[in-house]
């Protein structure tokens, strides 16, 4: 499954604000940032992303995934500390 695929299918599934998906059909790295996140775990943030995604996991079109979220107020946080 492209990357472009697989950013466009979470977007239209997904409230989120911004999606970045690299990498290769071996590993995905996907970066979700959005309102969706605000209140709630690392693992039930994760959850959302996954979800959606286990039926193209168990059909062998992705094969791993990293997936990294982040409210807009850490993501903001996270982009300024890096400057």
């Amino acid at each position: 499954m492209k990357n472009k695929d697989i950013q466009s299918y979470l977007m239209k599934t997904i409230p989120l604000d911004k999606l970045y998906v690299t990498g290769d059909n071996n590993h995905i790295k996907i970066v979700a940032i959005g309102k969706i996140f605000e209140g709630i775990n690392n693992v039930q943030k994760q959850q959302i992303i996954y979800k959606p995604l286990t039926k193209y996991i168990i059909e062998k079109k992705i094969h791993a995934i990293s997936i990294h979220t982040f409210t807009l107020k850490e993501w903001k946080k996270k982009n300024t500390t890096k400057q």
